[in-house]
This record gives C-alpha cells, structure tokens and sequence, in this order.
C-alpha cells in the first residue's frame, strides 16, 4: 500500500485524483489520554487512524491528520476536576475500581460547545474543499457526540456522516475501540503498531486489575491476531457501508 492516502502528504494533483474518485474525509478522533501503562497515550487517534488509512487504500478518499481535543466526562471533588477514565465510575465491575486520580497524560478535555464549534469549523472547510461523506470515529464521547448531531451537519454542509460502531461483533469485542485499553483496543494497537505496546508494564499478578482499563482483560485475551480479525471484519462491513454511500451520491 504505497499510494499515499493522508491529507497532509497529499499535493493539489493527489488530492484532486483521490477526491475524485471518492470524496470521503476520514477524522480520526483522537485523545491524548490515558490508556493503561501498556499503551500510547494517543491510542485512540492511533487506532482509528490506522484503520482508516485501511479503508481509503480499499475505498478511497483521504485520511485527516488525528483530532486530539474532545469532550468527556467532567466532575468536581474536594476543589480538584477528574475527567473521562479520571473517574472510577466508569468501570461497571466493582473489582475493577480504583481511587479517583488525575492519570498522567490525559490532556484532551474541551466544553461540548467548544467541541460543537471544532466539528462544525472543520466540516465547513471539508465541505469546501468538496468532501460529500465524513467517516468520524475514534474517541467514544466524540464519536457519539459528532453522530447526535448528524442531521445538523447534512443540513449546514451536506455532508454525509458516519461512525464505525453497530457491528454484531461489537459485543464480541471484535469492533473498532469498544473498549477502553482492554482485549479490543490493546488488539488493535498490537495490529497496527506494535512497537507502541507494552505488555510488560502491566502487572503479571492476575488478581491486581490494570488501572483505568475497561473490559476484557488485556494480558489474556488481546492479540495482534485479535486485532487483524476485527480489522479484517470492520473493513469487509464498512467498505459496504461507504460504497453503497457513494453510489447515491447525487
């Protein structure tokens, strides 16, 4: 695969090429954001950049560099302000919790209006450059936030909207980033980036959970061949997805 596919590697005779032959936008949305000790802090652009560098080489159109900024959880103890995994209550089993702490790195956290204004700045300026579809996908707050407002982005730029989640696989942990820094996103790092990975950081102790992780355990479920399972999967899904978009392209 050494057609380039990234916006920002593009020169104007690439980009008018690829834009022609498919006009989707791909917006990896990003954090810079705790994932475990055995993970990159920007696991969740990481993986859904990856995956979508996937689908344009299967599709086409252009992968946008990761937006790292989102929204998230907020709340307010003894004067100090925890956000996203910060805050235990995110983990539904109890043998999973852990104190409330400011976990290192995590630095992605803007207002839902702020967030609101990102979205809509960048969909103007691709709805400009003459995109038609938007695949955003990535951070679950983000994610779910740019989906909620879909009908707002059709009506102001006409811009076609989609997310990777509403696979049957997803409950298997075979989607793309179902979890957080468990079986299914430590999977898909290991795919796509496993020199990112670290294993040895976590705990050989299987009684002692890793930290802000939320789902299936990593140490001994994830994979690099989960991984290229549930990418092989997702690809096979959204490349159908995003045909069947472009061809009722009016």
């Amino acid at each position: 695969m050494t057609e380039k596919v990234c916006y920002a590697e593009l020169t104007p005779q690439d980009f008018r090429e690829r834009l022609a032959q498919a006009p989707i936008a791909y917006l990896p949305l990003g954090t810079l954001e705790w994932h475990g000790e055995h993970l990159p802090l920007g696991a969740d652009g990481l993986q859904a950049g990856g995956f979508f560098e996937i689908l344009a080489h299967e599709v086409g159109g252009i992968v946008l560099p990761m937006l790292f900024l989102g929204p998230d959880s907020v709340c307010q103890r003894e004067g100090q302000e925890f956000y996203g995994m910060d805050d235990n209550g995110h983990l539904a089993e109890q043998a999973y919790r852990y104190p409330d702490q400011q976990f290192t790195g995590s630095a992605h956290l803007v207002p839902n209006e702020t967030f609101h204004a990102i979205i809509a700045a960048t969909f103007k300026q691709l709805a400009r450059a003459g995109f038609r579809i938007v695949v955003a996908h990535g951070h679950g707050p983000s994610g779910g936030f740019v989906s909620e407002h879909a009908a707002e982005w059709k009506m102001r730029f006409g811009l076609e909207c989609f997310n990777c989640w509403g696979s049957p696989e997803d409950s298997q942990g075979l989607g793309i980033q179902v979890d957080h820094a468990a079986m299914n996103e430590t999977s898909l790092v290991m795919a796509l980036h496993p020199e990112l990975v670290h294993m040895e950081r976590l705990s050989s102790d299987l009684a002692v959970w890793p930290v802000g992780v939320d789902g299936k355990d990593p140490r001994l479920f994830a994979s690099a061949e989960v991984g290229r399972h549930a990418i092989a999967l997702q690809k096979e899904r959204m490349t159908g997805i995003l045909r069947k978009a472009l061809a009722e392209l009016s």
